[in-house]
């Protein structure tokens, strides 16, 4: 593996992992990028100050990032077929009851089994779906 692809990967897991354990310490709250946009759409407005915070934050942060890394050019996908990805990804955030960040990155760490079984659940389908598109279609 090449070193500075892991130094990338290890330095974003952990600045994920601190901003995690720093929204829950601070504001008891879950960082999963699912709940936190949703609720933009039914919190109360107090709560509207700290998830749009957190939302520009991501925004930033990607923007910043986005020099330094190979940013894909063409996912390979028409419009349309992005468009039911993205339907079916909220489905299935709404079914599992969160996202895979809000599930693998705070659930585990929390040693929630509901989480730990929904994030196996996300990675198996996951490697299903990369063995489908890739050997059988």
């Amino acid at each position: 593996m090449d070193l500075l692809l892991f130094t990338k990967a290890l330095v974003g897991g952990i600045l994920l992992g601190c901003s995690a354990i720093l929204l829950l310490m601070f504001n008891g709250r879950i960082a999963g990028i699912s709940g936190i946009l949703g609720g933009c759409i039914s919190a109360p407005s107090s709560d509207w100050i700290w998830r749009g915070l957190f939302i520009v934050g991501i925004l930033i942060g990607g923007a910043i990032a986005a020099p330094f890394g190979e940013m894909p050019q063409n996912f390979g996908s028409s419009p349309v077929t992005l468009a039911i990805a993205g339907l079916l990804v909220g489905i299935g955030t709404r079914i599992g009851s969160g996202c895979t960040s809000g599930h693998g990155i705070c659930g585990i760490g929390r040693f929630s089994p509901r989480s730990i079984i929904a994030t196996v659940t996300f990675m198996l389908t996951a490697g299903i779906t990369v063995f489908v598109r890739l050997h059988l279609l």
